[in-house]
């Protein structure tokens, strides 16, 4: 077997027509199609409102629970705001670093951040009014420190009473992703997230989750298919390009997870079939099985790295002792969930462990997305991905779904 780390990207290549990728959502979410590839490999096409249906009678269903928050701001230079535009695309939290608590910052936090037409704000302070519920408020922007892909930047507001969360809902836009080759506009603010997303976090959605509506919920409960959430905020190098001819050479992106501890202590010994929903919720899923044997091993310092699952030093434990790993972790530190980072890759020569099936969309040609998808199907993607663009798939974010199933 090739060692993935040879695998070259452009054998995950297909001619992606401009006209196939959705630039906005069906009026319905739950009415797009649905590729469904069976555990025997047969692939039909179905409508997204049929899967409740063909979820196993013995599934699990696990979702992805973020919330794309609006992370794109755009300053103004100038003390009138005259001059030139300079957008600010926060990435993650630097100060504090927990989520929660930045968000609940109420006079000043630090971000890493991408800066849009950087060159034009070298020194000094970028300001901006923001009316939030009819008081005015001035938040100002210092970049304390850059390197070639990103700054920190340190935002500050005059008014105790408002968090960083309500200053950037005011004045904020949703960063929709940059091949939709257009603005954002109003109807993003409901169309880019899922109708299960609570918690503040994402730069992008889990776009699979985007076809979900409550009356599919209430179908998937009426069949008694447990449904749990987990946490995985999609940070905007989920957009990275694979630019290296091997994918070996390609950095994997850190993403913040967390995973409640009933849920690790259901998948200890858990009989049923795990569904995941999206690309996010399989990272997570399959990097807990991973923490495990870091944890049981000693070795684990808050992260997965990229390339930990095809070690050769690798434990290769049992989920059942995995999880068990974990929970006793836990209860050394009198925790309540695991909160930790992942930068796994997942391509062909990876072993799932955790994920039965999944529920994703189509993704970009290239991209670390599809050699995801290529793992779970034993290297059979390319019929997968004929069948959608011969039978008129929309693709990408707002596009239409697959039901994967080993």
């Amino acid at each position: 077997m090739i060692d993935p780390k040879d695998i070259k990207i452009d054998d995950f290549d297909y001619p992606l027509p401009d006209e196939r990728i959705a630039r906005y959502p069906l009026s319905q979410r739950d009415k797009c199609k649905l590729l469904v590839r069976d555990t025997s490999g047969k692939i039909s096409t179905l409508v997204f409102d049929e899967l409740p249906d063909l979820l196993p009678n013995d599934s699990m269903l696990v979702y992805n629970n973020t919330r794309v928050i609006n992370a794109r701001l755009r300053f103004k230079k100038g003390d009138d705001n005259s001059g030139a535009t300079i957008e600010i695309f926060c990435l993650e939290p630097q100060s504090p670093r927990d989520y929660a608590r930045c968000f609940e910052s109420t006079s000043r936090c630090s971000w890493i951040c991408f800066v849009g037409n950087s060159k034009r704000w070298k020194t000094g302070l970028l300001k901006m009014n923001i009316d939030v519920d009819g008081t005015e408020i001035i938040l100002t922007a210092n970049r304390v420190s850059r390197d070639d892909n990103s700054s920190t930047v340190e935002f500050c507001w005059n008014n105790n009473d408002v968090t960083f969360a309500r200053l950037i809902e005011a004045a904020g836009e949703i960063p929709i992703p940059p091949y939709l080759n257009r603005s954002t506009e109003q109807s993003d603010s409901t169309d880019y997230q899922t109708v299960y997303s609570h918690i503040d976090g994402s730069v992008a959605a889990p776009t699979a989750g985007l076809h979900f509506t409550d009356r599919i919920l209430n179908a998937i409960d009426t069949r008694s298919i447990p449904r749990r959430e987990l946490t995985l905020h999609v940070g905007a190098g989920t957009f990275q390009p694979v630019k290296s001819e091997n994918i070996g050479d390609h950095p994997m992106h850190s993403e913040f997870i967390a995973v409640d501890r009933t849920l690790i202590s259901e998948l200890s010994n858990c009989d049923r079939r795990v569904i995941a929903v999206g690309t996010t919720s399989v990272r997570t899923l399959e990097s807990l099985y991973h923490i495990g044997c870091l944890i049981h091993s000693g070795q684990f310092e808050g992260e997965v790295p990229q390339w930990y699952p095809y070690s050769l030093s690798h434990p290769r434990l049992t989920v059942a002792d995995s999880m068990a790993a974990i929970l006793r972790y836990l209860d050394e530190r009198q925790l309540p969930s695991l909160v930790a980072a992942t930068r796994i890759i997942i391509a062909p020569g990876y072993t799932y462990k955790i994920v039965k099936g999944m529920v994703t969309n189509f993704h970009q040609p290239r991209s670390t997305l599809l050699l995801l998808v290529s793992a779970f199907v034993d290297g059979d993607w390319k019929p997968v991905y004929n069948h959608a663009l011969t039978n008129g798939y929309r693709f990408l974010s707002y596009g239409d779904a697959s039901l994967l199933l080993k």
